[in-house]
């Protein structure tokens, strides 16, 4: 038996190594999300578990250091935050590597394509390639989809990126991720039986893609194959998303799944 650690396992700290205070204000900050974009002491205490006299410290403190505007009752996070991404975005490796080939996919089919990475219960975009405008049957210019923009965060088991990012995760840690994350309703497609998103996790493993039909939004299906670096270790996955009407499933999975291939075997020796 190897004495390798295990590469999904999450870093741990020491105890005495470990600044309570600032994980405490980080868990504030992370509070804040599209479906709470304003919070008073009391909501942010519970969002983050810890006691709402310490929320209010942490709210207080991190709004005097600019990352939050406050009316006096309640706090949204400033545009200070961005300097985390934006540095991320201009310095990640990850990104820089992948944008190129995401504009040459774009240029060649018309389509959307996106890079992504795993965090937590949600995937996150760290690069995109654009058109996101699409013509509706009715012949009215339409977003192709709500909230596909760079550093958005989706729910993994909603996404077609989530799924192979979870068929690259261990067997104890893809047991381990089920059990620690409810599984939301965003449409009636969307899967909530963990047993039945693992069976497609499984799928996703074994095909080495996945074709997500309308469960994060209604009128999106996006198919993704996984990103790997020259070791073989799953580093991030690359997508493609299109609107129904558009394209029918298989004639969207026939079309394009080479494609993606095709860039996902070019970036691995640059991963």
């Amino acid at each position: 038996m190897s004495d390798a650690p295990d590469a999904d396992a999450p870093f741990v700290v020491a105890k005495a190594d470990l600044i309570a205070g600032m994980a405490k204000g980080m868990a504030v900050l992370e509070s804040f999300d599209t479906e709470r974009q304003r919070l008073n002491a009391t909501l942010a205490a519970q969002r983050a578990g810890i006691t709402r006299a310490a929320a209010r410290r942490h709210l207080l403190t991190l709004t005097a250091l600019g990352y939050l505007e406050t009316d006096g009752s309640y706090f949204w996070l400033s545009s200070k935050v961005l300097r985390f991404s934006g540095t991320y975005l201009s310095s990640a490796r990850f990104p820089r590597v992948v944008q190129p080939a995401l504009n040459r996919l774009a240029a060649h089919t018309q389509e959307s394509f996106s890079a992504v990475v795993l965090d937590g219960s949600e995937v996150v975009i760290v690069a995109r390639s654009g058109n996101d405008w699409r013509s509706s049957p009715a012949g009215k210019t339409q977003v192709l989809a709500y909230g596909l923009h760079l550093g958005a965060r989706l729910p993994a088991h909603a996404t077609s990126t989530g799924r192979v990012l979870l068929a690259g995760l261990s067997d104890a840690a893809l047991t381990q991720w089920l059990s620690a994350h409810p599984l939301r309703r965003l449409t009636s497609h969307t899967v909530t039986d963990p047993a039945v998103l693992k069976a497609q996790v499984e799928a996703a493993r074994k095909a080495d893609y996945s074709l997500a039909f309308q469960e994060h939004e209604l009128g999106v299906q996006a198919l993704a194959v996984p990103l790997r670096n020259p070791q073989g270790k799953v580093v991030g996955a690359l997508n493609v998303v299109a609107a129904p009407h558009r394209w029918q499933p298989e004639e969207f999975r026939v079309a394009l799944l080479p494609v993606l291939q095709d860039a996902a075997q070019e970036l691995r020796a640059l991963l």
